[in-house]
């Protein structure tokens, strides 16, 4: 009897600890919710015209809108929920792993050097990790820029028809506002997330930085190669957007 009682207790806390952690899990996913719900209201302007959906609604529009906190809110939610649901042998350490895995640099330098070296002792090991952190970064940046160069491409292209329609008396300016509006509302999207983008690649330096001491030449100099090639994408998304801004900027109707 005595070994049925402890049994049942032993299930009861397993319980209580995955409903724990569902429970954690779905309060940061309401959070990541009102992040996404936040992100969309950004992508109206004051006119109300809404963004292209492609930069609101595509698989990589979420990387570089949000907030660190928001970010790290909506990825650690997942991977928590997912310790509870596959119940591996220690589900607290899974989920707290699972946590600061998923917040990375998003959450600043030191946060980011804190969680590395709580993994690895070794500095090796730690320039290895965040190598592979900044390539992957630099990959969702390349497939951003792929995304939105096609919605810029057409703005550029409304931008030149208004022009073109001013030039020769034959704009309809209710239609034209409404377009430039929503050429406004990319616009603040893409210089926003150009931003973060920066941010990150200036959160990953600081961290290089700080692990100098205790690298060799060569590990440096594989870190420096990757954070710079990120900057150079990130240069290349930014310049486009800023000529667009330009075009935009030359117009105005009254």
């Amino acid at each position: 009897m005595q070994h049925t009682s402890i049994s049942s207790k032993s299930q009861s806390l397993s319980l209580k600890k995955v409903l724990m952690a569902t429970a954690i899990a779905s309060s940061l996913l309401v959070l990541s919710g009102c992040a996404t719900t936040g992100s969309s209201l950004l992508s109206n302007n004051s006119n109300g015209a809404s963004a292209d959906p492609r930069l609101t609604q595509s698989n990589d529009a979420k990387f570089f809108s949000r907030s660190g906190y928001q970010a790290c809110a909506a990825g650690a939610a997942v991977g928590m929920l997912g310790c509870a649901i596959t119940n591996p042998g220690n589900k607290t350490q899974c989920m707290i792993v699972a946590g600061l895995s998923a917040c990375g640099v998003a959450m600043g330098a030191n946060y980011y050097l804190d969680q590395r070296r709580s993994e690895y002792a070794n500095t090796a090991e730690r320039l290895d990790a965040m190598s592979a952190d900044i390539q992957e970064d630099t990959r969702k940046i390349i497939a951003r820029t792929d995304t939105v160069r096609d919605v810029m491409q057409e703005d550029k292209s409304r931008i030149q028809r208004i022009q073109n329609e001013m030039e020769t008396q034959q704009l309809d300016r209710e239609a034209a506002n409404r377009e430039l509006a929503g050429i406004d509302s990319n616009i603040d999207i893409l210089r926003r997330e150009v931003a973060n983008m920066n941010k990150k690649s200036a959160e990953y330096q600081e961290v290089a930085d700080a692990e100098r001491s205790e690298a060799s030449p060569e590990e440096m100099q594989r870190i420096e190669q990757d954070i710079n090639l990120m900057n150079q994408k990130v240069l290349a998304l930014q310049q486009e957007v800023d000529e667009l801004y330009n075009m935009r900027s030359a117009i105005t109707l009254g």
